[in-house]
């Protein structure tokens, strides 16, 4: 068996679900899972070969299980407020670009809409550095009826990336070799990994051809990616805020968030909750090149005279704990190394070959305020792709690309 699709079991309110099923090859087992209703998410599957009761889950807290090995070796996975992904797996060794390689793969993934008959009615969404592949979830309004994506006539995807703690393959998944999570015993990862993972998924979904890929910031990486290794696969790639190789500026921000990492003592300790500290203030200091100048002083002024208490100075202690609480400092460390490491002109002759390896139409918007993959940059790309060119006019810098979802909703049905 080289891989298998696993669908949940609904359920809503703490309690065992009626049963669901998943598919392993030709062999149909049951599936059972577990709501919380603080967290208003999936908790953790048992598979086995009839229904059982599942274990009470322990104390709510920043992490869920995620699966159960045994009772006292659990796996995590990190909560969210949508709905309950499908998982997928490739049951065997999976090699990585680095070198190394993981002994089998999961990836979660969600969907929406129906897969028509002959296959191309598929978009695909590849999400940012810290969503999950529930795109209602962190998109609102796009994944509604008359949208952009129109779940009555498209089959929406969107998978959870290596490395991130949503339910796929990650730090604080279990590593085999040792029944615990993996935490800075994770191998690196290239977005090269992450797409080649998605292409697996492709086929056991049974999508012939994407009518559209959508990526945004390092979504955008991995779209780019995919479409210069499956060209003929795709009608549209759309690319929003994001570049063929990372810069010199993305870089050292990156670097400078490890540090901050680093400096945290438990981010070495094999605990779940390892690095809190040091991912608050990484997020923190990643807010200034996710936003800009413009837009703290806008939103973060101060109208009364003070000598401390500053409305920008909690607004970053909100943000840095924000992330804290339902992301992990192993998996964002990780994550941090592959957009770095992104390269499409790697091995490929350089950035300018590998691109016109996309036969695609191709849509390329960048905003104009963003310090992050700025606007010449993104244009420069656009003019290699022969690309159709649009500026989102924004006053929010990077984050612009989550947040004028009415223009690039406007943008982007025009080629639907």
């Amino acid at each position: 068996m080289c891989a298998a699709v696993f669908s949940e079991g609904g359920a809503a309110g703490c309690g065992d679900s009626p049963g669901g099923r998943c598919i392993v090859g030709n062999d149909i087992r049951f599936v059972r899972a577990r709501v919380c209703p603080r967290a208003g998410s999936w908790l953790f599957v048992r598979i086995g070969s009839r229904p059982a009761p599942l274990p009470r889950h322990p104390a709510c807290g920043n992490f869920r299980i995620f699966g159960v090995r045994n009772e006292s070796q659990p796996m995590y996975y990190a909560e969210y407020a949508g709905r309950a992904p499908q998982f997928f797996r490739i049951d065997r060794p999976f090699p990585l670009e680095s070198g190394g390689e993981l002994p089998s793969v999961t990836l979660a993934y969600h969907t929406y809409g129906t897969l028509n008959e002959t296959g191309d009615n598929a978009i695909w969404v590849c999400h940012a550095l810290t969503a999950n592949s529930d795109v209602a979830d962190w998109w609102p309004g796009t994944v509604v009826e008359g949208g952009l994506l129109d779940p009555s006539k498209y089959f929406i995807v969107c998978a959870n990336k290596l490395g991130s703690p949503y339910g796929s393959t990650s730090p604080v998944t279990e590593n085999p070799a040792t029944g615990r999570p993996w935490f800075l015993d994770f191998p690196q990862i290239t977005v090269r990994d992450m797409v080649r993972a998605y292409r697996e998924l492709r086929t056991a979904l049974g999508i012939a051809r994407i009518r559209m890929i959508i990526g945004g910031s390092t979504g955008g990486c991995q779209a780019m990616e995919w479409a210069i290794a499956e060209p003929e696969l795709f009608g549209t790639v759309a690319l929003t805020v994001t570049l063929p190789k990372t810069t010199p500026w993305i870089v050292a921000d990156s670097e400078a968030q490890r540090m901050a990492l680093e400096a945290d003592p438990t981010f070495f300790e094999p605990r779940i909750d390892g690095g809190g500290r040091g991912l608050a203030a990484a997020r923190a200091m990643s807010m200034l090149i996710y936003r800009n100048s413009v837009a703290f002083n806008r939103t973060q002024h101060d109208p009364e005279e003070k000598l401390e208490g500053f409305r920008a100075s909690s607004y970053q202690r909100y943000q840095g704990e924000k992330l804290r609480k339902r992301f992990n400092a192993h998996c964002y460390y990780r994550l941090l190394q592959a957009l770095d490491s992104h390269d499409v002109g790697r091995g490929r002759g350089g950035v300018a070959a590998a691109l016109k390896r996309i036969t695609a139409r191709s849509i390329v918007m960048a905003v104009d305020t963003d310090i992050m993959f700025t606007e010449p940059e993104v244009r420069e790309m656009a003019v290699l792709l022969g690309a159709d060119y649009h500026t989102i006019h924004s006053g929010y810098g990077h984050d612009g690309f989550l947040i004028e979802t009415p223009e690039i909703t406007r943008i982007l049905k025009k080629y639907l």
